[in-house]
């Protein structure tokens, strides 16, 4: 298995560059913010243009996803540690936080961050620590994982 924790400062710095620059550049082009569970709801809910646009800018995520996964061979030697049970329901909570915290980290960390919203500050915080204490409780605890 390959361990998912190691330091990659270089693949990092250009993936962290990428995210920040389609962030700066949808706010510069259409004025909107790249919170990708805002996005995710207007594709589901809107029509027209304003549909058109947040599903191109999904079909890239994914696209560019796959294809630098593909393209660096990333993915080699990875299996998932969950069943996909497990996954949906992890998926199904992730979408519920999100609805809980008014948005997700790359509206509110990315985003929101670089825009001194203290509502953003708090709710990155608050996503960080309830990251960090699920982690603890599931390795350490529960005695899951690694």
């Amino acid at each position: 298995m390959v361990e998912s924790t190691l330091f990659t400062p270089w693949q990092s710095l250009i993936g962290g560059s990428l995210i920040g620059s389609a962030a700066v550049l949808l706010m510069w082009s259409m004025g909107r913010i790249a919170g990708i569970s805002g996005i995710v709801a207007g594709a589901l809910s809107e029509r027209g243009e304003e549909r058109t646009w947040r599903l191109s800018f999904l079909a890239g995520l994914f696209l560019g996803a796959i294809l630098a996964a593909y393209f660096s061979g990333a993915l080699v030697g990875v299996q998932s540690v969950a069943s996909t049970p497990v996954l949906l329901v992890a998926g199904l909570l992730v979408g519920f936080g999100t609805r809980m915290g008014g948005g997700c980290t790359s509206g509110h960390g990315v985003c929101g961050i670089s825009r001194f919203s203290l509502r953003s500050i708090v709710a990155t915080v608050i996503f960080m620590a309830s990251g960090a204490v699920t982690v603890f409780i599931v390795r350490h605890l529960m005695g899951e994982g690694v």
